[in-house]
């Protein structure tokens, strides 16, 4: 899948993420679902050849990015009626509004903070389910991001992602101190990191290989630029760092196919890695071209405009640090 998401990204990222959007949420129910629930709502975060659907995964809101414990959309249950009730706010969501369905992290117990959430699936055609703005992107801009506003919305009983009865025994262990499992986003992020990662070097080499490409075809002071080591050792530099963000991306995808615990934060480091050379190798793309770099005739500009994204959404360079140094220390660090 790693090998698949680089080379769809190499094309084009934005095109990568609206195709591959839906992975997100499939991911939600496999880390928080039973077998029995992801039978039923993975084949339709896809659909059919002839009959095409889309998924998306709701956790970010416009108070709460990256500090997921702060999340205020509510999932209220009715015992009466075996219904969940949603309201909030989402932002930033891939697909958000358009999917046919849409896995929803809410808040169940605001008082026990991020351990007091739940994963929720809201189906196509749900009312109180909608979309709210749209957002005009810097980059990745063929891939639809907009905010998703639950006003009211009723869902069975059965929607709630690994059922009643696992919640109220998490909740309970947590009320009384002891421990739980975390986040219910949090799975979900360190599960798909990699492959974020993996998007992030697919531009990244796309802008290495044409740079390299124009430095040798550019001809300047009576010979190719690259002949020049200012330019040779960018593009030394710029491809000893994809090589090296895709081995970690690699390491990373295989930990998590074989069920291997990421110790070490292997899912963020490869994520932080790849993440900041895509932004330092289109950069340095944008250099090597020099003014024809900075316009839109030549794709780099656009290449780099699509590198920062992987710096910020699912989980900031910042917050991936933080992971890897609570990983490795076992000290819970601000």
């Amino acid at each position: 899948m790693a090998i698949t998401f680089e080379e769809m990204s190499w094309g084009d990222a934005g095109i990568c993420l609206a195709i591959f959007g839906s992975t997100l949420a499939v991911a939600g129910i496999m880390n928080a679902g039973t077998p029995e629930q992801a039978m039923e709502w993975i084949p339709q975060c896809f659909g059919t050849p002839g009959d095409l659907k889309l998924a998306a995964f709701g956790v970010s809101e416009p108070d709460a990015g990256s500090d997921v414990s702060s999340l205020r959309t509510r999932a209220v249950y009715d015992e009466a009626k075996d219904e969940w009730t949603l309201n909030g706010a989402k932002t930033w969501i891939t697909n958000g509004g358009l999917a046919n369905l849409h896995v929803i992290v809410a808040s169940v117990d605001p008082e026990l903070g991020s351990r007091g959430q739940a994963s929720f699936v809201v189906p196509e055609g749900t009312p109180g389910i909608s979309q709210g703005r749209k957002f005009k992107k810097m980059g990745i801009r063929a891939s639809h991001t907009a905010e998703v506003i639950l006003q009211d919305c009723t869902i069975p009983g059965a929607n709630l992602l690994g059922g009643k009865e696992k919640l109220d025994a998490r909740l309970a262990r947590v009320r009384e101190g002891k421990k739980a499992a975390g986040q219910a986003a949090m799975a979900t992020f360190e599960a798909s990191r990699p492959l974020i990662g993996a998007q992030a070097i697919g531009v990244a080499r796309a802008a290495y290989e044409y740079a390299l490409d124009y430095a040798k075809e550019r001809v300047q002071f009576g010979r190719p630029i690259i002949e020049n080591q200012a330019i040779a050792f960018k593009l030394a530099d710029m491809k000893v760092s994809i090589d090296a963000a895709r081995l970690l991306v690699w390491r990373a995808a295989w930990m998590g196919a074989t069920k291997k615990p990421f110790l070490s934060g292997e899912g963020s480091m490869s994520k932080l890695f790849a993440g900041e050379t895509a932004v330092k190798v289109t950069e340095e793309a944008i250099q090597i071209l020099g003014g024809y770099g900075y316009i839109r005739d030549f794709p780099v500009e656009r290449w780099h405009r699509d590198s920062k994204i992987f710096t910020i959404f699912e989980g900031t360079s910042e917050i991936q640090r933080l992971i890897i140094s609570r990983a490795i220390s076992g000290v819970h660090i601000n």
